[in-house]
């Protein structure tokens, strides 16, 4: 993995010591909190609904074992023993001291971490392929061209107060697991008619109170274009975006009001520009970035304890039917650790678990972690022979939930128990629908299933696109939560179409029951899975099960 030279330690050092004199400022009363805002948000402190929060960056979800130890540590140290994991592949602490922060931030410079542009209308965290380097499918490894845009970005002086925040995404798989169409730039690696790797440029992508699918702004760019065209692209969105309406912001509504066809002529005039500029440099440096990123070592070992404990320990083997992933070395898996154990909240981790997965990444996993989007923790490369270690160590702490990619491996927003912005309840929700499944005992047969919840439109539970999504309002100061069906984060990437009107808290957990009873009648095959069932008989049987055949037709 990338490792700073002097220059980033110079940089991330002189950072937290000019924010230790703003907050002492701050505490002194020397600036208001008005004034303090700004200065906070491009350090990623957030002042939320009981405390301050800091978002901590994890650039492409990839972490050593020394700094999920840090990680853990200021969990215990600083905050109330966890931490929560985020959709970003970020990591958020939600009770720092104001006063502690910068101590905070300086304990994050010693293991090569900041919290520098997970705030602000700037080019957030960059993020990637939680399979990066491991994936079967994969075409290269794309963290070496998410870290030359990372470096290009951080700090950028032209790109600091965009008319909105912007977010990027990279894969470098066929099978998108970085939902780059829900991105303001999606990049998705291909081979071109030479067998060269370049990237699909995809624009216009997010979700929040206008959720939309990007468009493909180039079928093929280069691997040595790459930065000045994104460059081209993020200036013309700086140029066009809206600065009149938060709301309107957004390179989505730029491009949905300028047209794909115009973007796309701005976009190649202005990289003709710009690529000029660049003069070779960011070739030499994407040079020097490659070469942080080695394949593993990998050992040659026999694997037959592996198979002797898959027979002899069914809890085993249904952990590895759902928590593993084909590696591209055949001795190896990729292990997905769920954060969603029966009643925990999603996506959180405790200073103690954070410990036990340092220490297996650290002795089993060539030192490597990763956050993925899905809010779980993955050990990217494990040899088979050490899976029935790591299962047993895990189950000690409580991270062995073999439901990886099933209905209770829920992605959910903090919802009002925390955030400013919340209208709505997301975690108490997601427990209770879990628990319900569990109570049912139907999970395994139901198989693969995506549900996804928010505490607001601003949508960072992204359930627009969950098979079946749920978005938490405020109905007259009752909680109200509307049902999405049919959306899909994948290469195939579609938003979720309303159900109808929105049920009480009371009554959403009975809701979602209806829905897989519905499924389960309707399915054709124990292998259809919700989504394939969806497509094939469309929302209206559904609806009925959510509302009554009578009220289905008027349900919208």
């Amino acid at each position: 993995m990338y490792r700073y030279n002097d220059f980033d330690h110079g940089f991330v050092r002189e950072r937290v010591r000019q924010f230790r004199s703003q907050v002492q400022a701050r505490i002194d009363g020397v600036i208001s909190e008005d004034e303090f805002k700004p200065l906070r948000l491009m350090n990623g402190l957030y002042l939320q609904l009981h405390a301050y929060m800091l978002r901590v960056a994890i650039p492409y979800g990839t972490l050593s074992s020394a700094q999920m130890r840090a990680l853990a540590m200021i969990s215990q140290r600083w905050d109330k023993g966890y931490g929560h994991f985020t959709t970003r592949q970020n990591i958020q602490y939600n009770w720092p001291k104001l006063r502690d922060v910068p101590d905070i931030l300086s304990d994050l410079a010693d293991v090569e971490m900041h919290a520098i542009q997970t705030s602000g209308n700037t080019i957030r965290n960059i993020t990637a392929d939680h399979f990066a380097g491991a994936a079967r499918d994969e075409i290269a490894d794309p963290r070496p061209y998410a870290e030359l845009i990372r470096q290009w970005s951080t700090d950028h002086p032209e790109f600091q107060f965009l008319p909105r925040k912007f977010k990027i995404a990279v894969t470098g798989s066929s099978d998108d697991r970085a939902v780059t169409r829900a991105h303001d730039i999606g990049l998705r690696m291909a081979r071109g008619q030479d067998g060269d790797i370049g990237f699909e440029v995809i624009v216009g992508g997010g979700l929040g109170r206008t959720p939309v699918i990007g468009e493909v702004l180039r079928e093929f760019l280069p691997v040595q274009d790459l930065l000045p065209y994104i460059e081209a692209i993020v200036s013309v969105y700086n140029m066009l975006g809206r600065r009149d309406n938060k709301y309107k912001a957004r390179i989505k509504i730029t491009v949905r009001e300028n047209g794909i066809d115009k973007i796309r002529e701005l976009v190649e005039a202005e990289f003709i520009l710009r690529r000029a500029s660049f003069g070779g440099a960011d070739q030499e440096l994407l040079a020097r970035i490659k070469t942080a990123f080695p394949a593993p070592d990998f050992i040659d070992a026999p694997i037959a304890n592996f198979k002797t404990a898959l027979a002899a320990n069914d809890d085993f083997a249904t952990w590895v039917e759902t928590n593993l992933s084909p590696h591209k070395n055949p001795d190896y898996a990729i292990v997905t650790i769920s954060l969603k154990t029966l009643g925990a909240t999603p996506g959180d981790a405790t200073d103690t678990q954070m410990q036990v997965m340092a220490n297996l990444a650290e002795q089993f996993s060539h030192d490597e972690l990763r956050v993925s989007h899905e809010q779980n923790i993955i050990l990217p490369h494990v040899h088979k022979s050490h899976l029935a270690e790591i299962y047993a160590r895990l189950a000690d702490v409580q991270l062995a939930a073999a439901n990886v990619g099933l209905a209770s491996d829920f992605i959910a927003c903090p919802g009002m128990d925390y955030c400013t912005l919340a209208t709505a309840r997301s975690i108490p929700i997601a427990q209770e629908i879990a628990a319900r499944i569990d109570e049912l005992k139907i999970e395994r047969d139901v198989g693969l299933l995506k549900i996804k919840i928010s505490g607001c439109i601003n949508a960072c539970g992204h359930h627009h696109l969950a098979h079946i999504g749920i978005l938490g309002l405020d109905r007259a100061g009752v909680e109200n939560y509307q049902i999405t069906l049919g959306g899909d984060a994948t290469q195939n990437a579609e938003i979720g179409k309303r159900a109808g009107p929105g049920f009480p808290a009371d009554e959403i957990v009975s809701a979602i029951e209806r829905l897989l009873e519905a499924y389960l009648a309707q399915r054709t095959s124990r292998t259809e899975t919700f989504l394939e069932t969806y497509r094939r008989i469309g929302i209206e049987p559904f609806k009925i099960a959510l509302y009554g055949d009578g009220k289905a037709n008027h349900a919208a």
